[in-house]
């Protein structure tokens, strides 16, 4: 079966254009001009990924991932905005905080943004193969859920927290680069970017988040990556 679509823009144009792309492209689409029904489009059609305009008049794309968010369904979808502005810090932190998993700035190249779209799927497709809630050292980590407990109480992590998480803990005591970590968990091209604050920043966050006695755990091997520490 094709992975399913939802485009959300105000801009009709825009909408064809994009919907005739992607499905050239083998992907089924769906398409609707404002947030309030691409909401009930969601919940009928459980889409793969939703791509959603920052800026709509109503429901914008900023409050429609964090109603979408909220909806037990919805935690295997995932979520690209698209801004037809200069995307500073502020709106990324927005984005994310309301479960956005990555931005596009208008006008994108269709080519660069099928790229994205592949990126993000592929994250949530190597989640689902996760087999079972992992649970090591007093964490309990659902993929299927994308949630996290420690020690029996919830923590809440954004998106990315939770992919770098993940992957860090599937490969226990592995040392995974910079250029992977970027690769697999934002989908970045290291060709292309390849700054190694952004993983120190999402590895300090989670730190903070699951406490001193799991945070050691998260160790950086200098020079070469970030590994999560089984032993014991």
């Amino acid at each position: 079966m094709p992975q399913k679509i939802l485009v959300i823009d105000d801009d009709a144009s825009l909408r064809k254009m994009v919907h005739k792309f992607l499905t050239d492209s083998g992907l089924n689409v769906v398409h609707t001009d404002n947030g309030s029904e691409g909401l009930l489009l969601a919940r009928e059609s459980h889409p793969d990924l939703v791509l959603v305009d920052a800026e709509m008049p109503g429901l914008d794309g900023y409050s429609f991932c964090r109603v979408l968010k909220k909806e037990d369904f919805a935690a295997a979808i995932g979520v690209i905005v698209m801004s037809g502005k200069f995307i500073g810090e502020k709106d990324v932190v927005t984005g994310l905080e309301c479960g956005a998993d990555d931005y596009i700035l208008k006008p994108f190249s269709l080519q660069v943004l099928l790229a994205r779209i592949k990126a993000v799927l592929r994250r949530y497709s190597a989640s689902a193969k996760m087999e079972g809630t992992l649970k090591k050292h007093g964490l309990e980590l659902d993929p299927a859920g994308r949630s996290l407990k420690v020690r029996g109480k919830i923590v809440e992590l954004t998106r990315k927290e939770f992919d770098l998480l993940a992957s860090l803990i599937e490969r226990p005591g592995r040392v995974l680069s910079v250029p992977f970590l970027l690769q697999n968990v934002w989908g970045y091209d290291p060709a292309d970017y390849n700054d190694p604050g952004t993983v120190e920043v999402h590895v300090s966050h989670l730190r903070k988040k699951l406490g001193p006695q799991i945070a050691k755990r998260l160790i950086n091997v200098h020079g070469r990556g970030y590994k999560f520490d089984d032993a014991g």
